[in-house]
């Protein structure tokens, strides 16, 4: 490459995804958005971090019964063994075996599926990719139907089993027709919309031909997505998987950055495009079929979150990845808080509330990049 800027700057002239009508150079790909130092994304990084443990301290005390700070400290002391003074068995189960548990799966799974949309947003060069582009989502709500209604593997699997295994059969059916096809980001959004159609229509089919009213209304209930059944299995799971799934994304950065530019810079740069793609497609399609069949299809959470996100701190994806965990795990963590009080004791599912706060968020912020 000349080492003249201005040719650089010429031969880099590519669009970002989402950046329609903006000519963005080489330089903001390899530099930070100006004022944004190392010192300043440190101590974002570091406000950030501290939101999260904030957030989840508080979402852990409100509820349809409140709980104060001190009571917090002795049950979390009590479990820890620090010989403090146990609260009532029924205000110590309340807090340790259901609110602490959703609080947690509700931040591992916000930080889940905005970092599967912050990657499949740079992979397909499409700015309204979200985690359930690739139909994993379609694939684990016809695997949960087809436990609840049709009691196919019911005693083996359970509903989270079952929805486990509808993502996954759903996404081996996407590979197996990418195979043939290839693994360009217009094939991949195509496929993965066909797939997603044919679970859906087959979970409708399953629920109109043979569940009654009951398991109709349960099954929808599920599919709009619910903490309620977290518990500390499922956060032992997603602890497992999320960690995981953001260190591989995270030490894909350099390739996510040539990606969302497209597959010939990303292959001039010496990234081996279709083995990089398949990984992250694996790794999001992993974390998401974690996140449905743990907590159903929760929406915008994965949409809205990276561009918020990219918005503040830049495109570059060693620094977006991480900002975007925390963003979502928060975001997450509020929305289901308020899913549980808004209309008490009545509990909303949480894809309601992520869908009625997310689409005028998504407004703003395409509004906010000259989109709108």
């Amino acid at each position: 490459m000349s080492a003249d800027p201005a040719a650089r700057a010429g031969a880099a002239d590519l669009l970002l995804p989402g950046a329609r009508g903006r000519v963005v150079t080489e330089d903001a790909v390899t530099t930070p958005r100006p004022g944004r130092s190392a010192a300043t994304r440190a101590v974002l990084f570091l406000l950030a971090a501290l939101a999260l443990a904030g957030s989840v301290a508080s979402a852990v005390r409100i509820g349809t019964a409140d709980v104060g700070w001190t009571g917090l400290a002795r049950v979390l002391g009590t479990h820890l063994g620090l010989g403090v003074e146990p609260l009532s068995p029924l205000v110590d189960s309340l807090i340790w075996d259901l609110r602490l548990p959703r609080v947690l799966t509700a931040a591992l799974v916000g930080a889940s599926l905005a970092v599967c949309g912050t990657v499949l947003q740079a992979v397909t060069r499409n700015a309204l990719a979200d985690p359930y582009l690739l139909g994993v989502s379609s694939g684990a709500s016809a695997g949960a139907v087809a436990v609840v209604v049709l009691g196919v593997g019911a005693s083996a699997l359970g509903v989270t089993g079952g929805a486990l295994a509808g993502a996954l059969l759903s996404f081996g059916l996407l590979l197996s027709l990418l195979r043939r096809t290839g693994l360009d980001s217009v094939r991949i959004v195509l496929t993965g919309v066909v797939v997603g159609q044919l679970f859906t229509a087959l979970t409708s089919l399953v629920l109109m031909a043979s569940a009654d009213a009951d398991t109709t209304r349960a099954v929808t209930h599920w599919l709009l997505g619910s903490m309620a059944p977290a518990r500390w299995n499922t956060v032992a799971v997603c602890a497992i998987v999320t960690p995981l799934g953001l260190l591989v994304a995270w030490l894909c950065s350099n390739a996510l950055d040539g990606l969302a530019f497209g597959t010939d810079t990303a292959a001039s740069l010496g990234i081996g495009v279709r083995r990089t793609r398949m990984l992250l497609l694996v790794v999001t399609a992993t974390l998401t079929a974690v996140a449905v069949a743990t907590v159903g299809a929760i929406g915008f959470v994965g949409l809205i979150v990276p561009h918020g996100v990219r918005f503040l701190v830049g495109p570059l994806h060693r620094v977006l990845l991480p900002y975007a965990a925390l963003a979502g795990a928060v975001f997450l963590v509020w929305t289901d808080a308020l899913a549980r009080i808004a209309f008490a004791p009545r509990e909303v599912p949480v894809g309601v509330i992520t869908a009625l706060l997310g689409v005028p968020l998504f407004l703003l912020v395409l509004r906010r990049r000259g989109e709108l």
